[in-house]
């Protein structure tokens, strides 16, 4: 019987990005793939908090706009910034960011709860203490609400439908 490594199994994978001076993260298995950004096309019908769409991999793809669900200033779509290719439960999304730092491994002690320290702020699944300041972890299943949800299906069915 192959034992695996003790070291390993209270370990949280996640994947650091900035936005302005701010250092954010989501949960490695939550990412597909970290893509140079694209041209995004609008959809009109699509919810305050989609940019708008991308063909990725043949597939439409949403865009969600991280910088106006954060409250940070909006920027112009950038050539030299990534879109984080992620999944939730029920769609792949992407996530334009600023830059991506590394992929890394912390225990799981090292994050403290989200509700410890923002127990009003939807989102947040914890922070992490780096050396090089604080990283706000991002639950992204639940970065849509329900409606918002149902919005982007009928905007996306649209488009679908345009083929």
């Amino acid at each position: 019987m192959i034992n695996p490594d003790s070291s390993k199994i209270n370990q949280m994978s996640l994947v650091v990005f900035t936005l302005d001076d701010g250092h954010y993260a989501l949960k490695l298995d939550a990412v597909n793939r970290i893509i140079q950004s694209v041209e995004i096309t609008v959809l009109p019908t699509a919810p305050d908090a989609i940019l708008g769409v991308i063909n990725f991999r043949g597939n439409i793809t949403p865009v969600f706009n991280i910088r106006k669900r954060f409250h940070l200033p909006e920027k112009d779509n950038d050539p030299d910034n990534r879109l984080i290719i992620a999944h939730t439960k029920t769609r792949n999304m992407a996530l334009p960011v600023d830059m991506v730092l590394d992929v890394i491994e912390t225990p799981q002690e090292t994050v403290t709860s989200a509700d410890a320290l923002f127990p009003a702020i939807d989102h947040v699944s914890g922070v992490l203490k780096m050396a090089s300041g604080l990283v706000v972890i991002y639950d992204f299943n639940g970065f849509l609400s329900l409606e918002e949800e149902k919005n982007l299906d009928s905007a996306l069915n649209k488009i679908e439908g345009i083929k």
